[in-house]
């Protein structure tokens, strides 16, 4: 059985192939966290608690 083997070995083709793409990566991830980290919509800030003190004028006979 022959076996084939290689004096050289494959270099990538470009040096700093591997830099760029660990960056990109490094790149979307902060953009995915900075955009769900400060989304602008809070729901907990406009939770309605029930009727306010106008709903209350206007309906004496209903309040519990």
């Amino acid at each position: 059985m022959a076996t084939i083997g290689s004096a050289s070995l494959s270099a990538p083709a470009h040096p700093h192939a591997g830099l760029a793409k660990s960056l990109a990566g490094l790149r979307a991830f902060c953009r995915r966290f900075i955009a769900i980290a400060f989304h602008p919509y809070r729901p907990e800030l406009h939770y309605m608690r029930g009727p306010g003190p106008a709903w209350r004028a206007k309906h004496p006979d209903d309040q519990a």
